[in-house]
């Protein structure tokens, strides 16, 4: 538009060795037409454009804005990339420019030259800018979607894990009670009935938490359950695990006002765990859970008196709670004891650190 249109303007303002006939509006689409090309087949619009001009030019037509198509040709192929193809083309056209000044006779000439090749300089310049431009938008949307996606992944990782406490938990306390339901409902009816409400009680809890973390999964709630565990509920996984004969005893040394919601959930997480492992897997008769918050950190210590790891490698549990731990800038241990089994998690209590 603006060449065709703006030549056949600047045409009838000027006197010029030939009129503008159908060969001439021919060469003045040809140079945009071959802009068409940018996407597909970039390398075909410089020669197009260079060709359009350069015919138009010989063949002594009125002069206007021609060099239109040219000028941005040579930007978008150095745009493109093709930085060789870009500064032959410049070259070409700086060397018309140098010839055709030259001929002229004009005193001036030095000048006009000059400043035609600065300006094919400048734009491939401005198209290797372009170019430039683009990958570094290129590679900062990469790096945004390779964080995005690991975000995704570590959040998938975390639910997973709260999956797996919730449902070996509460599913390890429900099958010692009914057990123990089995085992003296014949025999001791007063037992019987704190049995069944401890499965009932059990059951509600995790489901609760299970529909919580998959409507998480499925994207029907926000981000994060809308309760999350604390320290304070830790009694409540003492008694659950007396209730399957575990004998239980809690120190807590630690001020939960002054420990993050993110820290207070890992070290119920790790307790409920440990624990659970304890009444699963290690036959023990007693255990020990310590909180102890000292010097900018808490520490969670978990012993029991039963067999030990037994030279087994460390299952989904263990290794869910020393991920809890490592999320937040602590550590976790497994030390064994004779008899018995030390597992012992320290985080940070600062607030800073969440779970994601």
């Amino acid at each position: 538009m603006i060449q065709g249109v703006g030549t056949l303007f600047s045409a009838s303002h000027q006197d010029a060795p030939r009129p503008l006939d159908a060969l001439a509006i021919l060469l003045l689409l040809a140079g945009p037409a071959g802009l068409a090309f940018r996407r597909r087949a970039p390398h075909v619009m410089l020669p197009v454009a260079l060709l359009a001009t350069g015919i138009y030019l010989v063949l002594g037509y009125a002069w206007g804005p021609i060099v239109l198509s040219l000028a941005l040709a040579i930007v978008l192929t150095a745009a493109a990339g093709l930085r060789w193809q870009a500064w032959t083309g410049a070259g070409i056209a700086a060397a018309a420019v140098i010839t055709g000044a030259a001929l002229a006779g004009d005193v001036n000439w030095p000048v006009r030259a000059s400043a035609g090749v600065a300006w094919a300089a400048i734009l491939v310049l401005i198209g290797q800018g372009f170019r430039r431009r683009s990958e570094r938008m290129a590679d900062y949307r990469r790096r945004r979607e390779e964080a995005q996606k690991a975000e995704r992944d570590e959040y998938r990782l975390t639910l997973a894990r709260d999956i797996h406490d919730v449902v070996a938990h509460s599913l390890s306390m429900i099958n010692v009670q009914a057990s123990v339901a089995l085992h003296v409902g014949a025999d001791d009816p007063e037992r019987l009935r704190p049995a069944l409400e401890a499965i009932k009680a059990a059951s509600k809890e995790s489901l609760t938490e299970v529909r919580q973390l998959l409507g998480v999964l499925r994207e029907d709630v926000p981000l994060a359950p809308a309760a999350r565990p604390s320290l304070a509920r830790v009694p409540e996984l003492v008694r659950n695990a007396e209730l399957g004969g575990l004998h239980v005893r809690l120190q807590d040394d630690s001020n939960h006002q002054l420990i993050g919601p993110a820290q207070q959930e890992a070290a119920y997480r790790i307790v409920q765990e440990a624990l659970t492992n304890v009444g699963r897997h290690s036959g023990a008769q007693t255990a020990v859970v310590r909180l102890v918050q000292a010097a900018g950190a808490l520490t969670v210590t978990i012993d029991d008196d039963g067999g030990g790891m037994r030279s087994a490698l460390p299952g989904n549990g263990l290794t869910g709670m020393r991920e809890r731990a490592v999320a937040l800038g602590g550590t976790l241990t497994l030390q064994e004891l004779e008899p018995g089994l030390r597992v012992e998690a320290t985080v940070p209590t600062h607030q800073e650190g969440t779970l994601p």
